[in-house]
This record gives C-alpha cells, structure tokens and sequence, in this order.
C-alpha cells in the first residue's frame, strides 16, 4: 500500500507477483495491491514506474485503487512503504471488526535495513530504479520468511 498507487505499490505488487510465478507457489498468493487516498482510483501505474518494470521484464496491468474494509479482513498481510500509510492503515484498521491483517512497512523486510520507501513521484527514473531495487530486496525476504 501506497499514498496513490501508481507508483510504489504496484512495482512492489509486480515483483512479488513475478518473485511468486518463478518459485511456483503463485497459487498460495492473493497479492494485491493498493491506496491510502482515493486520488488515483482507477488509473494505471505512473509510466515511469511501468517503463522500470518493463526494463526488469515484468508487465502489469494494475489500475489504482483504494484499500477497503474488506483488505482488512481478507489479506494477512498488509505492507505499506512509509510511516503515514502505516498510521492511515492502522487508523483504519481499527474501523474494522474482525481484522486479522497483520499492518506492517514492507521495509522491516529489507536486508539493508532501508526501512521507508520513498515515494519517487517528484524524482526521475533512478528513484524509481531505487524504488524496484528495495521492492525486491523486501519481497525475497518477505517470501522466504513466510513460507
């Protein structure tokens, strides 16, 4: 999760998708991803961000949305790239009954210990570089810790 998903979120939902497909185990995964705000709801990823997935091979075909009560209750794991998503995700996560998603920075993951990921928005390509670079960093170790 992300502020817009357009940028973050959906390289950090690509990688973990393609990382999924290459171990065989996409059939064990429901990977989604998603927004704090509803800015983007609708819109593809950020062109910049598609242009550094395709460079690395993976496409996707990801339209913005925003993160509902239901996530809370259908996903395990919610990991989100900064401190604001986590408060937002944590405020929201007490309107909801019965939350069994465990609400964490993607970046607890992360074997260099970068624990925020910036959002490369207002940057050039080398943030977005920057940006895929700890996703998958981040997704390894999420997915060797977690299976």
């Amino acid at each position: 999760v992300s502020v817009g998903n357009i940028c973050r979120s959906p390289i950090a939902e690509a990688v973990f998708r393609k990382l999924v497909t290459d171990e065989k185990v996409e059939n064990k995964w429901m990977t989604d991803s998603a927004a704090v705000s509803d800015w983007n709801v609708g819109r593809s990823p950020d062109a910049r961000a598609l242009s550094c997935l395709r460079n690395h091979g993976i496409e996707t075909a990801h339209r913005a949305r925003q993160v509902t009560k239901d996530d809370f209750q259908t996903f395990d794991y919610i990991l989100c790239m900064d401190e604001s998503n986590l408060r937002d995700l944590k405020r929201k996560s007490n309107q909801v009954k019965d939350c069994k998603a465990k609400i964490e920075l993607l970046g607890t993951y992360d074997p260099q210990k970068q624990l925020i990921i910036e959002d490369p928005y207002y940057g050039n390509e080398k943030d977005f570089e920057t940006v895929y670079e700890q996703c998958v960093r981040c997704c390894k170790a999420f997915l060797e810790k977690s299976h």
